[in-house]
């Protein structure tokens, strides 16, 4: 099978090593539609039929299979040499993202189990690796037709339909393997306190010894420029540590990190043990802020008006995974060239690497979990889980300046009446906020929401005179009720919050042969720029809206109300939609 997409990428870009190896690129591959697999010890020897482009779901033309039927048990395997570990190394076998539980094998002994479709997890495969050729084996199970289960969007029938799109079974992120030593820095927190001018470092090891002399040396740069150097000892498994930036960092001219100068610092961390360097690892961060002062809302102090975007995250050939990193890239620059400064990642938990080039390009970021449908005792423990992992794997980037757990009361439909499930959202809003008290939270986007940070609205009229009546006073944005939905749950009154329009718009504009849908329809590129003008002007000039999110940035399957189609060309020229982004 050729392969011209092959993601070899280094997966995990805020967290880097120099040492690792891609498993991406062809494996065998069997659907186990008898659920027979493990009972005959596939993980230990079977004749597989098939061969699969991983990081690409059987679903998808990239995979090399493109079969859209629900096969809920799939197998991998494939074959590696150990890359030299040193010798007392150590090595990693990590997943990206496998929807949904997994079950991971090498060379034959089971080394790893997770659930969560949308994290990441890792196996120390060190003690049952062999001489020469190694085997790993995956099992994936999926559950296509349980709406309990987080999917985003994800349908549960066979053929996609309304917003509902393709389904992800199995790998969609990178594999790779990455030797370490036996004790090494195993993750980071990165705290920015723009107000003091300083980074919070936080630090967790593996294999700490409590006899050795265990400490680390912080060297952070600035586009290569030496800022500061820190050496501190560490006599527990994790420690804490605040690092003041002595440089310059206010009036436009300084080093804070916006979508209009995303500026990063540089940092590289060596742990020493008993004074001989063991592990290093590079990463950044950005000096930024985001916070609600008095009611508006604030980026770096000032306040910001958000221009966002949706954006799904669906490729034609690849749906969840896009076909290379440069996609990825492409999708953030196009998004700003069109006026935007942000996107609000859609029932999506998306690619490390995005994130990255958006950290770098300058795109703010709203993390959105992957919701399920149906509210059930089993749901609120998957959901939990994975939601803290999603947390904890993103909290990083400093393009990222919101969490939304709950989308348009999907998984909590009878949050207006059901207490169970407000005390659901209630639980959610306040775990993300015990996780991250940096960033803003949103209970429940769209409407019915709890206690929350800012209160968003999604709102699909497309007459400009009624969106200017409506948004012309913060009691008639909080009285209409868009899709027959209250915007605040009984019992939680407005404090308020920001108020910011997170989804409007959804205009369908057909272009090409390919047949979909949108939320109202354009004629022609003038009737399309004069009905993008009637939506987003009367939020720009509205007394009480702080930020919109425009729904879409691309066609997704039968879906047509992109401002690019599906492959990305744009349907407007992308400086007419920037001049009426920008209102102009």
């Amino acid at each position: 099978m050729t392969n011209p997409h092959l993601r070899n990428e280094y997966p995990r870009p805020q967290f880097v090593r120099d040492a690792w190896m891609s498993l991406n690129g062809e494996w065998e591959f069997e659907f186990d539609d008898q659920g027979i697999g493990e009972k005959e010890a596939w993980y230990a020897g079977h004749e597989f039929s098939r061969k699969i482009n991983v990081p690409f779901c059987y679903q998808s033309q990239l995979s090399g299979i493109g079969d859209p039927a629900a096969h809920d048990q799939v197998w991998y395997r494939r074959t590696f040499d150990v890359p030299e570990t040193g010798p007392s190394g150590r090595l990693l076998l990590h997943f990206g993202a496998v929807d949904y539980e997994a079950k991971v094998w090498v060379n034959g002994r089971l080394v790893a189990m997770h659930e969560g479709g949308h994290t990441p997890f890792t196996a120390d495969i060190t003690d049952v690796l062999a001489e020469g050729e190694n085997t790993v084996v995956v099992k994936a199970t999926d559950y296509s037709r349980d709406v309990s289960v987080p999917r985003g969007k994800q349908y549960w029938e066979d053929q996609s339909a309304g917003i509902f799109y393709t389904r992800t079974t199995g790998i969609w992120q990178s594999v790779w393997l990455e030797p370490v030593p036996e004790t090494r820095i195993d993750r980071i927190r990165l705290i920015p306190d723009i107000d003091k001018n300083d980074i919070g470092l936080e630090v967790f090891l593996s294999g700490h010894h409590a006899s050795a002399e265990v400490s680390l040396k912080a060297v952070i740069t600035f586009h290569g420029e030496l800022v500061t150097e820190d050496c501190y000892s560490l006599s527990q498994a994790s420690g804490r540590r605040v690092i003041h930036l002595d440089d310059f960092n206010d009036h436009g001219l300084g080093r804070w990190w916006t979508p209009e100068r995303p500026n990063l610092y540089d940092l590289e961390l060596t742990l020493l043990v008993d004074g001989t360097a063991v592990d290093t690892v590079q990463s950044y961060f950005g000096m930024r802020k985001i916070s609600v002062e008095a009611g508006k809302l604030h980026f770096n102090n000032r306040s910001y008006y958000m221009k966002l975007v949706l954006d799904q995250g669906y490729f034609p050939e690849g749906l969840l995974t896009a076909p290379s990193d440069d996609d990825l890239r492409r999708d953030v620059e196009l998004t700003k060239e069109m006026g935007f400064n942000g996107v609000r990642k859609h029932q999506k938990i998306e690619d490390p690497r995005y994130l990255y080039w958006a950290d770098k390009l300058g795109l703010l970021v709203w993390g959105e979990m992957a919701n399920a449908y149906e509210f059930t005792e089993s749901y609120v423990g998957r959901m939990t889980r994975e939601w803290m992992q999603a947390v904890e794997r993103d909290f990083n980037h400093p393009c990222i300046v919101a969490w939304v757990p709950l989308n348009e009361s999907w998984g909590v439909t009878n949050i207006i009446v059901d207490k169970q499930q407000q005390y659901h959202a209630l639980s959610l809003y306040h775990l993300t906020k015990s996780l991250d008290p940096t960033r803003p939270v949103i209970s429940n986007d769209g409407w019915e929401l709890v206690t929350t940070d800012l209160v968003t609205i999604h709102d699909y009229e497309w007459r400009k005179e009624a969106l200017e009546e409506r948004y012309a006073a913060v009691e008639s944005a909080l009285t209409v009720k868009p899709g027959n939905r209250m915007i605040l749950v009984p019992g939680f009154p407005y404090e308020g919050q920001p108020i910011l329009v997170t989804e409007f718009g959804g205009i369908s504009f057909k272009v090409n042969e390919w047949e979909g849908w949108g939320y109202s329809g354009a004629e022609n590129e003038e009737d399309f720029a004069l009905r993008l003008k009637n939506v987003i002007v009367p939020m720009l000039q509205s007394p009480v809206v702080q930020g919109f999110c425009y729904t879409q940035l691309t066609d997704v399957e039968q879906e047509i109300n992109g401002l690019l189609t599906y492959d990305r060309k744009p349907k407007l020229p992308l400086e007419t939609i920037r001049a009426i982004v920008a209102g102009s």
